[in-house]
Parts: C-alpha cells; structure tokens; sequence
C-alpha cells in the first residue's frame, strides 16, 4: 500500500495503480478527517462555553456549522435595516402628528390604549421627542418567497447569544455575518464611554448573556488583544464572565475601582432599586409594561426628563406595539406613509411586512367591509372554516402576553370553538388590550445538522428557520452586527429558541 497522502502527486499516482483499494481508502481517511474535525469543532464550542451560561436556565442544540446564507441575501440584509431605521422614525413621527391633530386622532388613541396617564405624559416629553432604539432585530421567518418579518423587537434578547456565537464560529469558519466581534463594537456603540445595562427580575432570564458583553467590553478595555478562546488569557478558562462588568453587590463581593469608573466601565445590574448616577448612560433591558413591578424607577426617569442620564430604547411604549403592521396598511395613512418612507422602501416593506389587521369591535357603516377579509363584522370570522384561519392573533403589546410567544395564536390550530372565544375576548379586552389578526406565512424547510445530546451523534435536523439579524444605529449609518439563526422542528408553527430548536450564527456563501 502507498504511503501518499491525500491531495498528493503521489497519492493522485495509487489511484491509478490500485484504484478500488487505494479509492476505497481514500474516501475511508477523507470521512475520519471530516469526523474528526465535526468533533474537533463541538469540542471547541463546548469548551468556550461560558459556565454561568448565556440564557438562565435554557439550552438548545449545538451545530458544527454556521447558517449559509447566499450573498445576494446577505446584501438585501444589509439594506433592510436603514428601511427598518426609517420606518420606525416614521412610525415616532406619526405618533405625534396625530398628538397633534395633525394626523387622524385615532392613531394615538389606539397605540396609548391600557397605558397609564403618567407614563404616556412621560412618552411625549420633547426632551425625547426624536429618541429611537439604537438596536433594531426583525424576526425574519424564511419562506419559500423569500422572507416575511413577522415583528420587530425593539428590546431584543439574543445580543450576548449572538456575539458569543460570532466570536466562537468565527475560530473555524470564515465570513460570519457581523465577524467575530461585530456584536461588541455594536454594542459599545450604543454605550460608547460605558453604562449600565438594567434587567429587571421579568428579563433575569437574559442576564447571563448582557454580562458576557459587559465582561468582553471591559477585558478589551485592559487587552485589546484578549480572546474568549483564547486559554491562557485571564477568566478564559471555565469562567470566561470576569469580574468586569458583573453587578457583584448581590453576591456581597466588592468591585475593582476601574469597573466604577464613570466612562469607562460597562455594567449589568437589577433594575429594582437602581441609583441613577449623573452622565452615566442606561441601556433599558426590560418591557414598560413591567415599570410598576420595578421598585424606585421613578429616580432613573426623572433623571432622563432632567436631562442627567440618557436611556436607550427610548421611555416610548408606542413604539413598542405590534400593531404597526396594521397602521401600516391601512388605506387612510397609505400616503403618509409613501412620503415618510419614500416609494422605494414603501414598496419594499409592503413585500416583507404581513398583511394585519387591528381587532377594533367599533361598528362598521352597512355599506363597508373589512378590507381582504370581506366580512362586515369581526364576529364573521368567527366562522371562518379551519381553512380560513391560516390567521394569527397576536397581542399587540404592554402586557406580559406582547413578549415572545406566549400571546400568539394560530387559527387553524385551535378547535372551532377555541377561536370563536379568542376573537371574542380580543374583541372584548381592546380597549385595555389590543390584538392584531395576522395573515399567517409557513417557514420554508431546510436541513442542517445538529448535535444530538442523547445518542452523542450528529444528526440532521429538518425544520423552519427564523433569522434575526441585528442592526445598530451608529451616528449616520445603520450597522448589520450578526444574524442569530434558529431553525425548529418542522412541526413547531411558532419559531424561538427552545430546547429542542438550533441555534447559531449565519455566515454569507
């Protein structure tokens, strides 16, 4: 037997003298080689795992590879989210010419409405009157068409997950979206001369993952050379959350004085009881609806109406409403939105933005109908067959329902009788409450491996895939930072991270 190596002259020359033996042999070491590197490449994510983990008390299955995405959707991804940027300014926009009288009224009767009085006063202070999220992140669901943005999170999780992910792919695979420290610099862009990240006990489940940042931006602060990989550096190994950045008050430890430092320090800690220290910035890790269960934040937002502090997203829960979708195709604010938004992108959202409506009991004049639906009344579609009810309810926000998944609903899931009673009490709850129906879009299919934690082998999952890219708006421009891949079982209808769901970074091919 030849002692060529693959890829040789000398081994291209046994091919041809023995060539089943030597074939055979081969393709038998090409397959050890591409088993060991699998194995080599999920020892390396385990290894850089950070032991207090990124999600509190959640997992999800590892893969050896990135998500592929082909570079032409990579550009149409770096082009949605100045069109993300501009459509939220307009939507801030017309959200304050209806204040005004300016714009139909009823636009921010429905986006103010189950708010309370003190808080909507605070919303259109003109000390924040053109303050946006610095972070933009679509829940894109792929399809066979192309793409569908299902929502927009204004608060997103996953910055930690994907920044983690970014830097640990980016050691075996090239072109990840965003690259290895994308996320960071993101970041940092957003709490440029440092800050407090605020997580309330509602949002403690992303904690670990906002103090993996804060520790990563820190350590670049002493070794702009330092890597989570990286073994010989300080905190790699076991524990990479190094002191730096983590709220130790809780744990009865002290700090070192460089991670108190005003400027130059960036922090995780509870929203509850947080003392506002003046010109230091604050980035918002919680939903408004969760301000009354957070005692003492009254002191941070007198600091922001002062002028003292700045908080980021913005203290606007209009802008965090689902209902969006729904203003944004109705018929009467169809021009405004083709000036503020330009034809362009105006025709490039109606493309990728589902068709919704907002579940408004208000009686309809006998001539009219509600437009696609061709029903007179919202108790018609309570009669929709199962067929019909490829429809979602969503609440459209301000309520622990509006966060993830749990205030969603898919019609043709739900028994007759089940979704007759949900349009009811959608119907019934909107002025406290509202919902949206949603034209209901299914992910395409695809397959890609995935570890099995079980069998300890590497298997191939096929499933539907939500993208989240991570857009960050930095001075004039709008930054894609990383694009968080799941891909769920393809008998999941919703699509989020779970235990039995993919997650990992994309890279462009």
């Amino acid at each position: 037997m030849s002692n060529a190596f693959p890829g040789t002259a000398s081994h291209r020359a046994a091919l041809q003298l023995f060539p089943m033996d030597v074939r055979r042999w081969a393709l038998d070491v090409d397959f050890v080689t591409q088993v060991q590197a699998q194995d080599d490449r999920l020892a390396a994510i385990r290894a850089a795992f950070p032991k207090e983990g990124l999600f509190a008390e959640k997992d999800w299955l590892l893969s050896p590879d990135a998500f592929p995405i082909e570079k032409k959707f990579v550009a149409e991804l770096e082009q949605l989210g100045h069109r993300l940027f501009v459509f939220q300014r307009a939507c801030n926009q017309l959200y304050q010419l209806s204040v005004k009288g300016k714009q139909p009224e009823w636009v921010a009767r429905y986006l103010d409405a189950g708010k309370p009085k003190e808080l909507i006063e605070f919303s259109r202070r003109k000390e924040i009157r053109d303050d946006l999220p610095r972070i933009i992140r679509p829940d894109l669901i792929l399809s066979e068409e192309g793409y569908i943005i299902a929502e927009i999170d204004s608060v997103p999780g996953g910055i930690g997950l994907t920044g983690w992910l970014n830097q640990t792919y980016s050691a075996f695979e090239s072109q990840i979206i965003g690259g290895r420290d994308g996320m960071l610099d993101g970041f940092r862009s957003v709490l440029p001369n440092g800050g407090d990240t605020l997580i309330s006990q509602e949002a403690a489940t992303y904690r670990p993952e906002m103090e993996w940042i804060a520790a990563r931006l820190n350590q670049r602060m002493l070794d702009p050379g330092y890597s989570v990989l990286d073994k010989n550096q300080p905190g790699a190994s076991g524990n990479p959350v190094v002191a730096a950045g983590v709220d130790r008050s809780r744990h009865g430890s002290s700090q070192p004085a460089w991670v108190t430092a005003p400027g130059y320090s960036w922090r995780v800690v509870a929203a509850e009881n947080y003392e506002p220290q003046d010109g230091r910035a604050v980035y918002r890790f919680f939903e408004l609806f969760d301000l009354p269960n957070i005692p003492g934040i009254e002191n941070t937002l007198h600091a922001n109406a002062e002028g003292r502090i700045t908080i980021t997203p913005p203290i606007k829960p209009y802008l965090e409403e689902k209902m969006w979708f729904a203003l944004f195709w109705m018929q009467p604010l169809r021009e405004f939105w083709r000036r503020e938004l330009g034809e362009k992108y105006f025709i490039k959202l109606q493309e990728v933005i589902p068709y919704s409506w907002l579940l408004d009991p208000t009686p309809l004049p006998q001539h009219a109908v509600i437009p696609r639906l061709e029903i007179h009344d919202w108790r018609e579609a309570a009669k929709f067959s199962q067929k019909d009810r490829e429809l979602l309810l969503k609440v459209s926000g301000f309520s622990p329902l509006g966060w993830g998944s749990r205030g969603i609903a898919l019609g043709s899931d739900l028994p007759h009788a089940e979704w007759e009673k949900r349009i009811e009490h959608a119907l019934a709850t909107f002025e406290s409450s509202p919902t949206i129906l949603q034209r209901f879009h299914k992910g395409r299919l695809f397959e890609h491996r995935y570890w099995d934690p079980d069998s300890g082998e590497l298997k191939t999952m096929k499933g539907r895939v939500r993208l989240c890219p991570y857009y960050f708006v930095e001075g004039d421009r709008v930054k894609l930072r990383g694009a968080l891949a799941t891909i769920a079982p393809a008998d999941k209808k919703f699509l989020h991270g779970m235990s039995d769901a993919i997650l990992f970074p994309s890279k462009a091919q």
